[in-house]
């Protein structure tokens, strides 16, 4: 899936962690990715947490259906700082049938080196027939 994801190699997404229902990610906040205010855009850091939200609904091996997206909820607590490494980590919460929800927390690091929760972001997927290209 990442290989064709050019949204998630423009962010320069490194990818740490791939398991089923989760998904560690990281970046960092370049120049190009700054709103009007100096700080990240809210929509790159929603698009970054749903890098994570991709990774941890679907397999790693190719399969006849695909898990997408069917609505997501995102509160942005603090902004994004440029320079700063981002990291989202995705867990899923439950599945039922074929949906789920997944919490995703994208996390700052701070010039003294720890974590501060800058977003969060609630998934609900849906596992659907692999489109026909």
């Amino acid at each position: 899936m990442m290989a064709t994801d050019y949204v998630s190699h423009w962010m320069g997404v490194d990818v740490l962690a791939v398991r089923d229902g989760h998904a560690t990610i990281t970046m960092t906040v370049r120049k190009d990715m700054l709103n009007g205010f100096g700080t990240g855009q809210g929509g790159v850091v929603f698009a970054f947490a749903d890098s994570a939200f991709a990774l941890a609904c679907n397999p790693a091996h190719e399969t006849e259906t695909v898990t997408v997206a069917s609505g997501v909820d995102i509160n942005f607590l603090a902004p994004a700082v440029l320079g700063r490494k981002l990291t989202a980590i995705a867990n899923k919460r439950t599945q039922f049938g074929r949906s789920g929800i997944y919490d995703i927390q994208v996390l700052q690091e701070t010039p003294e080196g720890s974590q501060e929760l800058i977003a969060e972001f609630r998934g609900r997927s849906r596992t659907v027939p692999r489109p026909k290209n």
